[in-house]
């Protein structure tokens, strides 16, 4: 092994740990806090491992009254967005590929990078006009402005890599391009669509903003209900951290068990010019 060689595996070893290190820290200081009573919690200088672990944290949190209805609401709002815009993107992605269209792409890339926040007001607006408000629904169809133009962009990048061959086969052999999409294009996009999905789901998941706009008592999801157990007059950091690794969990499970197929998309080129 060269010292050049050597120094370039040093100096990408140390920008890992710089880049990884920081939320390493982060993640087990939150786990610290979720096993530790408060007053542990408020001790000095600060405890990491406690000599006594407070598991009740993590039982108060899934004992709430309300855990199970934000859990529920979460997990709609983020399946219907999701399928929603797999079910959009997808084709969308395909034929914006297909027919080259640069300036349709580009409106894409517009809607993909405009903050959410631009959209709020005018559909905040109108879902109080429609008496849709303190329901389901407009946090399902808000949360399509987020996920929609990642599926149809990640779709494009992935669509513009794979080969033509197959597709000019099946349309001289009779196919029409619905059977041509249905047949040939979507298998080959399956870590495509893997990619899209796992981006869709934890861009909706952890999505805090439309949440603490649009939804009422009942309707909060996860990432909000976690922010209400804030409060000025006592704040008990054990049940907040554990609230929010919990929230943070099913997307974690989520991108473990779908590394494969992440992977896969990524060189396969499905975030080509993403």
């Amino acid at each position: 092994m060269s010292l050049r060689h050597l120094l370039k595996q040093v100096a990408l070893a140390l920008a890992v740990l710089v880049i990884v290190s920081p939320v390493v820290l982060f993640f087990l200081w939150m786990l610290s806090l979720s096993i530790k009573y408060e007053i542990d919690n408020a001790a000095y200088p600060p405890v990491l491992i406690p000599e006594r672990f407070a598991w009740k944290n993590y039982l108060d949190v899934l004992e709430s009254n309300r855990f199970s209805t934000y859990f529920l609401n979460s997990l709609i709002v983020t399946g219907s967005a999701t399928a929603l815009a797999l079910l959009v993107g997808v084709p969308a992605g395909y034929g914006i590929a297909r027919m080259r269209a640069a300036k349709a792409a580009v409106v894409i890339l517009v809607a993909r990078i405009t903050p959410g926040l631009s959209y709020l007001i005018p559909l905040f607006l109108l879902f109080q006009w429609l008496g849709l408000l303190g329901t389901l629904w407009p946090q399902i169809i808000i949360h399509l402005v987020v996920t929609v133009p990642i599926v149809i962009w990640i779709m494009i990048g992935y669509f513009e890599t794979t080969p033509l061959e197959l597709e000019e086969a099946a349309f001289i052999d009779g196919a029409s391009r619905w059977q041509v999409f249905r047949h040939v294009a979507l298998p080959i996009a399956k870590p495509g669509i893997a990619v899209s999905t796992i981006l869709a789901v934890i861009f909706s998941w952890n999505n805090f903003v439309f949440g603490i706009v649009l939804a009422g008592r009942e309707t909060r999801t996860l990432p909000v209900a976690v922010y209400n157990m804030i409060s000025f007059d006592q704040l008990s950091w054990g049940p907040l951290a554990a609230a929010a690794l919990i929230v943070t969990l099913p997307v974690l499970v989520l991108t473990v068990f779908a590394q494969r197929q992440i992977v896969a998309g990524l060189t396969a080129g499905a975030v080509k010019g993403g």
